[in-house]
């Protein structure tokens, strides 16, 4: 009688995805900071070789943006966060703002990513950066009365803000807000401008709002937020005197 073949037992690893892949480079990550993570320590991490890292994630670049990715999906995710004005723009852009801020706070080592990997448009500013939260931010003042050269400015003015702050508080928590979204000195591509017939069937106030978005007015608005935060220090400082 022949001898039964012997079985190998079941390996006790579960079996590794794209979002297992994901999950592990935002813990090393949090871990060890961006300057640490390698495919090869990823690899380590999840006891595979660093080559099968590959069939789930492209490349380096891929890996960092789909990091990217999961934390604007997280902000998506967020109860807390409408997709639309439903109190009034204020409680609109409160919440959203504290929404962004948690996703932050959770992965204050990840977070500088959202600010260096290049956007889905080379218009488009971060933390809100991607062409699906422009269109709820930009229609959502729309519906509220905003016009559209309004809707643009309070998009770049609130962008400006959560980005200064929300870096220097991740700063505060280890987050190295350095030039190292690249690993192994791989320089990332510009990105695309994506086509208008695209954005006119996924994100018609995006398309429609784009020359507006495209405009630079850097020099403008710094001077805007300069004497605004000159105003605000000279309420601080007739507070202190009083």
């Amino acid at each position: 009688m022949p001898a039964r073949a012997t079985r190998r037992p079941r390996s006790s690893r579960p079996p590794l995805t794209r979002d297992a892949v994901i999950d592990a480079a935002l813990a090393h990550l949090e871990d060890g900071g961006l300057g640490t993570l390698t495919m090869r320590e990823l690899g380590k991490r999840l006891r595979v070789e660093a080559m099968s890292l590959y069939r789930h994630v492209p490349g380096k670049d891929e890996l960092l943006d789909a990091i990217v990715e999961r934390l604007i999906d997280d902000m998506h995710d967020d109860p807390e966060v409408p997709d639309a004005p439903t109190d009034g723009w204020e409680d609109f852009l409160r919440r959203l703002a504290h929404g962004v801020r948690r996703v932050a706070l959770a992965h204050p080592k990840a977070f500088p990513l959202v600010a260096s990997r290049p956007p889905e448009a080379p218009w488009l500013r971060p933390p809100l950066r991607s062409l699906a939260w422009v269109e709820t931010f930009l229609a959502g003042l729309r519906a509220e009365g905003f016009d559209d050269r309004a809707a643009v400015d309070s998009y770049r003015a609130f962008t400006g803000f959560l980005l200064g702050n929300l870096l220097l508080e991740v700063s505060a928590r280890g987050a190295d807000i350095g030039p190292l979204d690249v690993m192994d000195g791989e320089d990332p591509d510009p990105p695309d401008d994506p086509s208008l017939a695209q954005m006119r069937r996924d994100f018609p106030v995006v398309a429609s709002l784009r020359p507006l978005l495209r405009q630079d007015r850097s020099a403008e608005e710094f001077e805007i937020a300069l004497e605004e935060l000159i105003e605000r220090i000279a309420a601080i400082r007739s507070g202190a005197g009083a």
